[in-house]
């Protein structure tokens, strides 16, 4: 599993021009599935999201800006949109290779967990719609972005 994270000051989802998900502050992940993650890899990445410490310190003037907060101790809101192109394989000649990724009625079934279990962990969870043509906006704070694996 692989999820590409990015520091947000505002992050956005849209299906046939309709709002499907956003959050201001915080993190939109894109999430990719393989062939091997279950339920268990799913829940460490979620673990991992939450609790990845990509936000500065404001309150202890030590520590001023220093990336030492999570999402969770920044209150702040988390994006999670389907992105099996992430698994792709890329690194022999000019067209991507989805071997690696998730069967999609597979996936759909494990990503409905993720988002389930993240609202269980988090009170700010938005998504996208998984399999569907989405626009994604979004403002990167810094920018920061992570490629986190499980």
């Amino acid at each position: 599993m692989k999820a590409l994270i990015q520091r947000v000051s505002s992050a956005s989802v849209k299906v046939n021009g309709h709002s499907v998900g956003a959050i201001e502050h915080g993190i939109l992940a894109y999430i990719g599935l393989g062939k091997d993650d279950n339920s268990q890899s799913m829940q460490r990445m979620i673990d991992k999201i939450l609790t990845y410490r990509i936000f500065e310190n404001t309150e202890d003037i030590s520590k001023l800006g220093k990336l030492d907060q999570n999402l969770q101790q920044v209150k702040g809101g988390l994006l999670l949109v389907s992105q099996f192109t992430l698994m792709a394989r890329t690194d022999k000649g000019r067209r991507p290779d989805f071997g690696r990724a998730m069967a999609p009625d597979i996936a759909q079934a494990l990503f409905a967990q993720m988002i389930a279990y993240a609202k269980t962990q988090h009170p700010l969870v938005a998504t996208g719609e998984f399999g569907a043509n989405m626009q994604v906006a979004s403002v990167n704070d810094g920018p920061l972005n992570f490629l986190l694996e499980t």
